[in-house]
């Protein structure tokens, strides 16, 4: 593998963030087809004990040199552990510890990705930093856009709403304009040794584990009861950030004299009485909310459209998107009313706007 010498880096050369996956992989591949030179960065985001079975970060780094060796790349590891639990984890922390659910992915891509691992690489000699995103930037007029991806199934938009012009004006995503196929026929063709490894899944930091353990670690439960809407106590929880908005797995609430046949959903926390409250059915009026008010909003343009202002929402990655006019309520807050009510609205997770391909920025659920 080539030697990474920081003082001799050539100005015009791109770092990647290579993940050990096969979607950075390609984004690399992609560049240096194009004769730019390539730097390889892998960023270390979360220091674990070695010895646990649900970290990747081993194998990870060990692919990623593999890639490298193949390409004829120099890779740097960036430690950005710290970085990481200052501006991402601890928010984390207290957003659960309040029972709320956050999203981390959407931190870290605003706080770690493009913004430190950016500024490492600007510090050290590159012009911008390149991912494998499922995502397209486009300027317009003089304005940086974040597009969706060729893929909708993969599109990663939603993940990436918190990012600004100069952010998006310093980043490339190699793939974005690629289905997830042909970007694992490339890497195959390419001989890439993790042409065939599966897809990371879950939170970065946890990995494949279980969330409550790993909640355990560091926040201290406080049990409570289970109630219904109408103030019936039909059992006990653990602690409330452990559940979330519409979860029915892992309730443990048995047949109830008088009640119906049906399952069981988280419809509300009282945080207050740290009551958590259920009802039955997947479809019952209490998991159904037409508004949302949501704070810490973001546009991607830098300035807010006028509202009202209608567009296309989403209130979590995988659903549909749905039609909504959004409302000025002051400074960051904003209303957002849905043409449908829309199931699970969850408090501390991100609605984000679009307006056809392009994502307009998004908010935290209030």
């Amino acid at each position: 593998m080539t030697k990474f010498d920081q003082n001799q880096t050539p100005s015009p050369s791109i770092m990647v963030g290579l993940s050990g996956g096969v979607d950075s992989a390609v984004a690399a591949l992609l560049l240096k087809r194009q004769g730019i030179p390539v730097i390889a960065g892998f960023m270390q985001n979360w220091e674990g004990d070695r010895e646990d079975p649900f970290c990747s970060a081993d194998q990870d780094l060990s692919d990623a040199k593999a890639v490298c060796d193949q390409l004829d790349i120099p890779l740097i590891t960036v430690n950005l552990a710290k970085v990481y639990w200052e501006r991402v984890f601890q928010r984390c922390l207290l957003e659960w510890a309040a029972g709320r659910t956050p999203n981390p992915d959407i931190g870290c891509n605003r706080d770690v990705k493009f913004k430190a691992f950016l500024d490492y690489a600007q510090q050290h000699g590159t012009r911008a930093i390149a991912t494998g995103h499922y995502a397209r930037i486009e300027c317009i007029d003089g304005h940086y856009h974040l597009a969706k991806s060729a893929d909708p199934e993969k599109d990663q938009t939603y993940f990436l709403y918190a990012l600004n012009q100069s952010q998006l004006a310093d980043s490339l995503f190699p793939i974005g304009h690629l289905n997830k196929s042909e970007v694992r026929a490339i890497a195959k063709k390419a001989d890439l040794i993790n042409h065939a490894k599966k897809d990371s899944t879950g939170i970065c930091f946890i990995g494949e584990r279980r969330l409550k353990p790993f909640l355990r670690e560091f926040l201290l439960a406080q049990p409570g009861l289970i109630e219904t809407l109408e103030g019936k106590v039909v059992g006990s929880h653990d602690g409330l950030m452990f559940y979330t908005i519409g979860q029915r797995h892992g309730l443990q609430i048995g047949g109830c004299q008088g009640s119906l046949e049906k399952p069981w959903y988280v419809v509300a926390k009282e945080t207050s009485r740290n009551i958590l409250i259920v009802a039955q059915g997947h479809d019952h009026p209490a998991l159904y909310k037409q508004k949302l008010v949501c704070t810490e909003t973001h546009w991607i343009r830098g300035t807010p459209p006028p509202t009202p202002y209608t567009a296309t929402a989403k209130t979590r990655y995988r659903q549909p998107e749905q039609v909504c006019e959004i409302t000025h309520r002051e400074q960051d807050r904003y209303t957002v009313t849905f043409e449908e009510p829309q199931r699970a609205i969850t408090p501390g997770q991100s609605v984000v706007f679009y307006q056809g391909d392009y994502c307009l920025g998004g908010g935290i659920i209030a």
